[in-house]
């Protein structure tokens, strides 16, 4: 076993659920799987001293899920005043319109097809909920319409599913493009060493104690796969499908039509800079 210390971002051990930060604590939707590690991430983020709080992802559409979230804000004296999506996978906003019901709140997301009110999120937007201040920062590239959070009081920044608390994210073809994904990451080093971020509190897995080292080996992983993708190119593996196969031989097999999208993705990268030349 590695020393969780060790690995990359330091996750935090012990309990997933429950307060992060000063500011924020998670609610952890029951929906675990290969693909949501031990399920979604809500979380509720306030002032200390504030009676307002504000959700972001309230996750899928799960009633008791939902209703334990207002739960939580209400147990620490709160209400939940507004509703944010770091992006529109229905782990993570499929619950937003009946979380709205619940809560009698708006929901503000980049895509509009996700939004309940007539705010959206773009990049600049300052959240001044109670108090609060959630600086939004465009990170596209898992899809194309995430968004993270920067909680500067915090030194947090919330990640949706641009970096997860254990593994490594999917950047899925289509909707996903790897060189935005790869601008993102690059964004978040910056806020990590321009603007003092250190924790990460992402969408799935555990709390992350070094924003910047955990960006870093995002940035090398990417890196590396991509040689691999490019070298497998060369040596005549060119169906999407026996790329998977070859490059990714040591992960589960249960995963490989998660890999077989960010192969695609990453030969969509390799093609757009001349790199390869597949038709």
């Amino acid at each position: 076993m590695t020393d969780a210390a060790a690995l990359p971002g330091q996750p935090r051990g012990g309990v997933l659920s429950g307060p992060a930060t000063p500011r924020a604590v998670n609610v952890l939707a029951p929906n675990a799987s290969a693909m949501t590690l031990d399920g979604t991430n809500t979380w509720i983020v306030a002032e200390p001293d504030s009676e307002l709080a504000v959700v972001i992802d309230p996750g899928p559409l799960d009633d008791v899920h939902l209703r334990a979230v207002v739960d939580a804000a209400e147990k620490a004296g709160r209400r939940v005043a507004l509703t944010l999506l770091t992006h529109g996978h229905p782990d993570h906003a499929e619950g937003a319109a009946r979380f709205a019901e619940l809560t009698g709140t708006k929901v503000r997301a980049l895509d509009p097809a996700l939004r309940l009110g007539d705010e959206g999120l773009a990049a600049g937007n300052v959240i001044t909920t109670g108090g609060l201040e959630l600086r939004v920062v465009p990170t596209p590239g898992h899809t194309a319409d995430s968004l993270c959070f920067h909680l500067p009081a915090d030194r947090a920044v919330l990640t949706g599913d641009t970096i997860l608390g254990r593994g490594t994210t999917v950047v899925a073809h289509p909707d996903g493009r790897l060189g935005d994904y790869l601008d993102s990451l690059r964004r978040l080093r910056s806020l990590a060493v321009d603007d003092g971020v250190h924790t990460v509190l992402p969408g799935h897995g555990p709390v992350l104690e070094d924003a910047q080292g955990v960006v870093e080996f995002y940035l090398a992983h990417r890196a590396h796969r991509l040689a691999q993708v490019e070298t497998a190119v060369e040596d005549g593996y060119t169906d999407p499908s026996q790329v998977v196969a070859h490059v990714y031989a040591d992960v589960d097999r249960s995963l490989w039509p998660a890999a077989e999208l960010s192969v695609r993705a990453q030969l969509d990268y390799l093609k757009e800079h001349g790199l390869i030349g597949l038709e």
